[in-house]
Protein backbone atom coordinates (compact mmCIF):
# COMPACT_ATOMS: atom_id res chain seq x y z
CA UNK A 1 0.00 0.00 0.00
CA UNK A 2 2.38 2.28 0.81
CA UNK A 3 4.34 1.63 -2.47
CA UNK A 4 1.21 2.51 -4.28
CA UNK A 5 0.37 5.91 -2.61
CA UNK A 6 3.99 6.57 -3.64
CA UNK A 7 3.54 5.61 -7.37
CA UNK A 8 0.01 7.32 -7.32
CA UNK A 9 1.87 10.43 -6.07
CA UNK A 10 4.33 10.66 -8.63
CA UNK A 11 1.75 10.14 -11.28
CA UNK A 12 0.20 13.53 -9.67
CA UNK A 13 3.47 15.22 -9.61
CA UNK A 14 5.00 14.41 -13.01
CA UNK A 15 1.82 15.52 -14.81
CA UNK A 16 1.86 18.68 -12.81
CA UNK A 17 5.40 19.70 -13.38
CA UNK A 18 6.72 19.41 -9.80
CA UNK A 19 9.21 16.92 -10.80
CA UNK A 20 12.50 17.77 -12.24
CA UNK A 21 14.76 15.53 -13.96
CA UNK A 22 18.69 16.86 -13.72
CA UNK A 23 21.77 14.46 -14.17
CA UNK A 24 19.21 11.10 -14.24
CA UNK A 25 17.87 11.63 -10.89
CA UNK A 26 14.57 13.11 -9.89
CA UNK A 27 13.50 15.94 -7.53
CA UNK A 28 10.92 17.90 -6.53
CA UNK A 29 11.60 21.75 -7.08
CA UNK A 30 8.88 24.26 -4.91
CA UNK A 31 9.73 27.85 -5.42
CA UNK A 32 13.67 27.97 -5.29
CA UNK A 33 14.27 24.87 -2.72
CA UNK A 34 15.21 21.32 -4.27
CA UNK A 35 13.61 18.71 -2.09
CA UNK A 36 13.40 15.05 -1.80
CA UNK A 37 10.92 13.17 -4.00
CA UNK A 38 9.81 11.88 -1.26
CA UNK A 39 9.89 11.38 2.94
CA UNK A 40 10.14 8.24 4.84
CA UNK A 41 10.60 8.82 8.96
CA UNK A 42 11.99 6.37 11.31
CA UNK A 43 11.18 6.61 14.96
CA UNK A 44 12.60 3.59 17.15
CA UNK A 45 9.89 4.52 19.61
CA UNK A 46 6.85 3.73 16.49
CA UNK A 47 5.79 7.52 15.64
CA UNK A 48 7.09 6.93 12.27
CA UNK A 49 6.84 5.01 9.19
CA UNK A 50 9.42 2.70 10.38
CA UNK A 51 10.83 1.74 13.73
CA UNK A 52 14.25 0.42 12.01
CA UNK A 53 16.50 2.04 9.74
CA UNK A 54 17.57 -1.27 7.01
CA UNK A 55 13.58 -1.65 6.83
CA UNK A 56 13.30 2.27 5.87
CA UNK A 57 16.14 1.41 3.18
CA UNK A 58 14.47 -1.90 2.14
CA UNK A 59 11.17 -0.30 1.09
CA UNK A 60 13.10 1.82 -1.19
CA UNK A 61 12.45 0.31 -4.66
CA UNK A 62 15.41 -1.27 -6.65
CA UNK A 63 16.95 0.80 -9.33
CA UNK A 64 15.71 3.65 -7.73
CA UNK A 65 15.95 7.05 -9.47
CA UNK A 66 13.77 9.45 -7.58
CA UNK A 67 15.83 11.50 -4.27
CA UNK A 68 13.99 9.75 -0.91
CA UNK A 69 15.16 11.11 1.89
CA UNK A 70 14.74 9.42 5.15
CA UNK A 71 14.49 11.34 8.52
CA UNK A 72 15.58 9.31 11.26
CA UNK A 73 14.55 10.83 14.66
CA UNK A 74 16.74 11.06 17.93
CA UNK A 75 17.52 8.22 19.66
CA UNK A 76 19.98 4.84 19.52
CA UNK A 77 19.46 2.81 16.61
CA UNK A 78 20.78 -0.96 17.21
CA UNK A 79 21.41 -2.54 14.33
CA UNK A 80 23.47 -2.60 11.48
CA UNK A 81 22.54 -0.93 8.08
CA UNK A 82 23.38 -1.41 4.70
CA UNK A 83 22.30 0.97 1.36
CA UNK A 84 22.64 -1.61 -1.52
CA UNK A 85 24.32 -1.04 -5.09
CA UNK A 86 20.90 -1.25 -6.88
CA UNK A 87 19.26 1.76 -4.19
CA UNK A 88 21.15 5.19 -5.25
CA UNK A 89 19.39 8.48 -4.34
CA UNK A 90 19.24 8.22 -1.30
CA UNK A 91 19.34 11.45 1.40
CA UNK A 92 19.87 9.36 5.50
CA UNK A 93 18.96 12.39 7.75
CA UNK A 94 19.31 12.34 11.12
CA UNK A 95 18.38 15.17 14.26
CA UNK A 96 22.37 15.77 14.78
CA UNK A 97 25.24 13.91 14.99
CA UNK A 98 25.02 13.51 19.47
CA UNK A 99 21.45 12.89 19.40
CA UNK A 100 20.55 9.96 16.22
CA UNK A 101 23.12 7.20 16.86
CA UNK A 102 23.29 3.69 15.03
CA UNK A 103 25.47 0.92 16.71
CA UNK A 104 26.54 -1.96 16.47
CA UNK A 105 29.38 -4.14 17.84
CA UNK A 106 31.23 -6.80 15.02
CA UNK A 107 34.29 -7.43 14.57
CA UNK A 108 35.00 -11.11 12.96
CA UNK A 109 36.08 -9.76 10.05
CA UNK A 110 36.85 -6.89 8.57
CA UNK A 111 34.21 -6.83 5.37
CA UNK A 112 31.51 -8.19 7.66
CA UNK A 113 31.85 -5.95 10.77
CA UNK A 114 30.46 -2.21 9.10
CA UNK A 115 27.74 -0.87 11.39
CA UNK A 116 26.87 1.37 8.38
CA UNK A 117 27.87 0.20 4.88
CA UNK A 118 26.87 2.18 1.81
CA UNK A 119 27.53 0.80 -1.88
CA UNK A 120 25.19 2.63 -4.37
CA UNK A 121 25.87 5.86 -5.85
CA UNK A 122 24.55 9.08 -5.03
CA UNK A 123 24.23 8.80 -1.07
CA UNK A 124 23.99 11.82 1.33
CA UNK A 125 24.28 11.27 4.68
CA UNK A 126 23.57 14.29 7.55
CA UNK A 127 23.47 15.05 10.84
CA UNK A 128 23.65 11.26 12.49
CA UNK A 129 26.52 9.12 14.05
CA UNK A 130 27.92 5.37 13.36
CA UNK A 131 29.44 3.75 16.24
CA UNK A 132 31.20 0.50 15.95
CA UNK A 133 31.41 -0.34 20.56
CA UNK A 134 32.87 -3.42 19.81
CA UNK A 135 36.36 -1.07 20.94
CA UNK A 136 35.10 1.72 21.63
CA UNK A 137 33.88 3.15 23.85
CA UNK A 138 37.05 2.04 25.28
CA UNK A 139 36.70 -1.80 27.25
CA UNK A 140 39.51 -4.39 27.88
CA UNK A 141 38.32 -6.34 24.95
CA UNK A 142 41.57 -7.39 22.22
CA UNK A 143 42.61 -4.50 20.43
CA UNK A 144 41.09 -5.56 16.52
CA UNK A 145 39.51 -4.36 12.78
CA UNK A 146 35.87 -3.51 14.07
CA UNK A 147 34.56 -0.98 11.16
CA UNK A 148 32.17 1.73 11.81
CA UNK A 149 31.45 2.75 8.23
CA UNK A 150 32.54 1.59 5.13
CA UNK A 151 31.80 4.20 1.63
CA UNK A 152 32.14 1.98 -1.36
CA UNK A 153 29.75 3.94 -3.52
CA UNK A 154 30.88 6.90 -6.24
CA UNK A 155 29.81 10.55 -5.05
CA UNK A 156 28.74 10.27 -1.71
CA UNK A 157 28.17 13.73 0.88
CA UNK A 158 28.63 13.29 3.92
CA UNK A 159 27.44 16.81 6.14
CA UNK A 160 28.06 16.68 10.40
CA UNK A 161 27.91 12.79 10.60
CA UNK A 162 30.10 11.09 13.26
CA UNK A 163 32.44 8.28 13.05
CA UNK A 164 33.44 6.24 16.43
CA UNK A 165 35.48 3.21 16.28
CA UNK A 166 38.76 2.29 17.35
CA UNK A 167 40.86 0.27 14.82
CA UNK A 168 39.82 0.91 11.03
CA UNK A 169 36.79 3.17 11.81
CA UNK A 170 36.10 4.58 8.89
CA UNK A 171 36.45 2.21 5.64
CA UNK A 172 36.96 4.56 2.53
CA UNK A 173 36.76 2.04 0.39
CA UNK A 174 36.33 3.68 -3.19
CA UNK A 175 34.40 6.42 -5.29
CA UNK A 176 34.34 9.68 -4.64
CA UNK A 177 33.36 11.37 -1.46
CA UNK A 178 33.08 14.42 0.26
CA UNK A 179 32.98 15.00 4.11
CA UNK A 180 32.04 18.55 5.64
CA UNK A 181 31.67 18.80 9.49
CA UNK A 182 32.65 15.30 10.25
CA UNK A 183 34.28 13.64 13.50
CA UNK A 184 36.15 10.87 12.84
CA UNK A 185 37.39 9.03 16.40
CA UNK A 186 39.89 5.86 16.44
CA UNK A 187 43.63 5.21 17.30
CA UNK A 188 45.11 2.99 14.61
CA UNK A 189 44.72 3.09 11.12
CA UNK A 190 41.02 4.53 11.96
CA UNK A 191 40.46 6.47 8.19
CA UNK A 192 41.81 3.71 5.52
CA UNK A 193 40.65 2.41 1.89
CA UNK A 194 41.14 3.60 -1.59
CA UNK A 195 38.87 6.43 -1.93
CA UNK A 196 39.09 9.49 -3.52
CA UNK A 197 37.85 12.12 -0.71
CA UNK A 198 38.18 15.67 0.54
CA UNK A 199 37.77 15.65 3.88
CA UNK A 200 36.59 19.77 4.57
CA UNK A 201 36.68 21.23 8.53
CA UNK A 202 36.55 17.70 10.03
CA UNK A 203 37.26 16.61 13.45
CA UNK A 204 40.32 14.05 13.73
CA UNK A 205 39.85 12.90 17.39
CA UNK A 206 42.43 10.39 18.26
CA UNK A 207 42.20 8.07 21.05
CA UNK A 208 45.79 6.97 21.09
CA UNK A 209 45.82 6.47 25.11
CA UNK A 210 43.55 3.59 24.30
CA UNK A 211 46.68 1.60 22.89
CA UNK A 212 49.01 -0.23 24.90
CA UNK A 213 52.14 1.45 26.64
CA UNK A 214 54.73 1.99 23.74
CA UNK A 215 52.13 1.57 20.66
CA UNK A 216 51.97 4.52 18.50
CA UNK A 217 48.73 5.23 16.18
CA UNK A 218 48.07 5.76 12.74
CA UNK A 219 45.17 8.23 11.48
CA UNK A 220 45.21 6.88 7.87
CA UNK A 221 45.90 3.74 5.89
CA UNK A 222 45.66 4.89 2.54
CA UNK A 223 44.85 2.65 -0.69
CA UNK A 224 46.25 4.04 -4.14
CA UNK A 225 47.58 0.81 -5.83
CA UNK A 226 49.41 2.40 -8.75
CA UNK A 227 50.35 5.84 -10.06
CA UNK A 228 47.67 6.60 -12.58
CA UNK A 229 45.17 6.07 -9.97
CA UNK A 230 43.36 9.09 -9.08
CA UNK A 231 41.97 8.54 -5.63
CA UNK A 232 43.67 9.82 -2.54
CA UNK A 233 42.70 11.81 0.42
CA UNK A 234 42.84 15.60 1.29
CA UNK A 235 42.04 17.09 4.64
CA UNK A 236 42.03 20.57 4.73
CA UNK A 237 41.12 23.01 6.81
CA UNK A 238 40.66 20.36 9.68
CA UNK A 239 41.70 19.44 13.06
CA UNK A 240 44.06 16.89 14.58
CA UNK A 241 43.43 16.11 18.39
CA UNK A 242 43.24 13.66 21.22
CA UNK A 243 45.90 11.69 23.18
CA UNK A 244 48.18 9.28 23.29
CA UNK A 245 50.81 9.29 19.93
CA UNK A 246 49.77 9.18 16.39
CA UNK A 247 51.61 8.89 12.98
CA UNK A 248 49.84 10.98 10.74
CA UNK A 249 49.39 7.53 8.35
CA UNK A 250 50.98 4.74 6.85
CA UNK A 251 50.25 3.68 3.24
CA UNK A 252 48.32 0.24 3.16
CA UNK A 253 48.89 0.01 -0.30
CA UNK A 254 52.36 1.05 -2.60
CA UNK A 255 51.63 4.68 -3.92
CA UNK A 256 49.77 5.82 -1.01
CA UNK A 257 48.54 9.52 -1.39
CA UNK A 258 47.70 11.66 1.52
CA UNK A 259 47.84 15.53 1.76
CA UNK A 260 46.89 17.27 5.30
CA UNK A 261 46.96 21.21 4.21
CA UNK A 262 45.57 24.16 6.30
CA UNK A 263 45.00 21.40 9.54
CA UNK A 264 45.56 22.32 13.00
CA UNK A 265 47.42 19.69 14.66
CA UNK A 266 47.60 19.34 18.78
CA UNK A 267 51.28 17.65 20.00
CA UNK A 268 49.46 14.36 19.51
CA UNK A 269 51.30 14.14 16.44
CA UNK A 270 54.77 12.08 15.89
CA UNK A 271 57.59 14.42 14.95
CA UNK A 272 58.47 12.32 12.32
CA UNK A 273 54.93 12.25 10.97
CA UNK A 274 54.68 9.10 8.86
CA UNK A 275 55.66 5.81 8.43
CA UNK A 276 56.66 3.37 5.23
CA UNK A 277 55.23 0.50 7.17
CA UNK A 278 56.10 -2.67 4.55
CA UNK A 279 56.87 -0.34 1.85
CA UNK A 280 60.09 0.05 3.35
CA UNK A 281 62.95 0.85 1.01
CA UNK A 282 59.86 2.14 -1.67
CA UNK A 283 59.31 5.39 0.19
CA UNK A 284 59.95 7.07 -3.21
CA UNK A 285 55.91 5.37 -4.40
CA UNK A 286 54.13 6.87 -1.86
CA UNK A 287 53.03 10.70 -1.85
CA UNK A 288 52.42 12.10 1.83
CA UNK A 289 52.43 15.60 1.89
CA UNK A 290 51.96 18.49 4.18
CA UNK A 291 51.23 22.08 3.15
CA UNK A 292 50.32 25.29 5.23
CA UNK A 293 49.12 23.63 9.16
CA UNK A 294 49.93 24.85 12.49
CA UNK A 295 50.12 24.01 15.58
CA UNK A 296 52.88 22.21 17.71
CA UNK A 297 52.49 18.93 16.03
CA UNK A 298 52.57 20.66 12.76
CA UNK A 299 56.28 21.16 12.98
CA UNK A 300 58.10 19.43 9.71
CA UNK A 301 62.02 19.91 10.75
CA UNK A 302 62.06 16.37 12.10
CA UNK A 303 59.53 14.55 9.29
CA UNK A 304 60.88 11.69 7.58
CA UNK A 305 63.31 12.58 4.82
CA UNK A 306 61.03 10.74 2.05
CA UNK A 307 57.76 13.42 2.94
CA UNK A 308 56.89 14.97 -0.45
CA UNK A 309 57.30 18.66 -1.20
CA UNK A 310 54.54 19.31 -3.49
CA UNK A 311 54.20 22.33 -5.77
CA UNK A 312 51.65 24.74 -5.45
CA UNK A 313 49.41 23.85 -8.68
CA UNK A 314 49.41 20.45 -7.38
CA UNK A 315 48.24 21.52 -4.00
CA UNK A 316 45.71 23.77 -5.37
CA UNK A 317 44.45 20.82 -7.57
CA UNK A 318 43.99 18.31 -4.78
CA UNK A 319 42.70 21.12 -1.96
CA UNK A 320 39.71 22.40 -4.79
CA UNK A 321 36.37 20.68 -5.18
CA UNK A 322 37.72 19.66 -8.92
CA UNK A 323 39.52 17.08 -7.22
CA UNK A 324 36.26 14.83 -6.21
CA UNK A 325 33.46 17.22 -8.41
CA UNK A 326 34.79 17.60 -11.87
CA UNK A 327 30.68 16.25 -13.04
CA UNK A 328 29.67 19.08 -10.25
CA UNK A 329 27.45 16.54 -8.42
CA UNK A 330 28.43 17.57 -5.33
CA UNK A 331 26.91 21.14 -5.88
CA UNK A 332 23.32 19.76 -6.25
CA UNK A 333 23.49 17.18 -3.44
CA UNK A 334 24.60 20.54 -1.26
CA UNK A 335 20.96 21.81 -1.75
CA UNK A 336 19.13 19.27 -0.16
Amino acid sequence: MFLVRWICLLFVLVNSGFVELVNGQYYRRVGDKILPFREIVVDSLGHGNFSTIQSAIDSVPSNNKYWVSIKVKAGIYREKVKIPIEKPYIILKGDGKRKTWVEWSDHNATAQSPTFQTMADNIIVKSISFRNSYNNPINKKPKVPAVAAMVSGDKSYFYRVGFFGLQDTLWDDQGRHYYKLCTIQGAIDFIFGAGQSLFERCSISVIGGALEAGFVGYITAQGRTNPNDSNGFVFKNCNVFGNGTTFLGRPWRPYARVLFYNTSMSNVVQPSGWEPWKFFQHENHITFAEYGNFGPGSNTSRRVKWIKKLDLETVNMMTSMNFIDSQEWLDQNQQF
